[in-house]
């Protein structure tokens, strides 16, 4: 998995590479939770302090299954989001297309 941040654009790419792991909905995880783990743990790899939560746990006004990828300092300086998710499963698309697009934004 190529993990690509375009904070300029407000975009991060992800590319599928050859041994990628294929994200399924289970029982307890829809696949865009899964694929969004393994996001952080690219993140992580290039230096990237992050955890993924549920947005509305942080107090965002969004349902409370919606996921996301953020900044672990205290003063949550970015965040990373699919957002389409209502529409569409990051985890799903990055399995069947090779490629999906998240979300860049800086909190302020």
């Amino acid at each position: 998995m190529e993990v690509t941040v375009y904070k300029n654009r407000g975009i991060v790419e992800v590319k599928k590479e050859k041994g990628d792991p294929v994200f399924k909905n289970t029982s307890w995880a829809d696949a865009e939770s899964t694929f969004l783990y393994h996001v952080k743990k690219e993140l992580e790899k290039q230096g990237y302090n992050c955890i993924k939560k549920r947005m509305w746990k942080d107090g965002h006004m969004v349902d409370d299954r919606q996921q996301y990828i953020r900044d672990r300092k205290a003063n949550w300086g970015w965040y990373i989001y699919n957002d389409c998710w209502a529409v569409h499963d990051a985890g799903m698309e990055f399995n069947e297309h090779g490629l999906t697009y998240l979300k860049y934004g800086e909190f302020e």
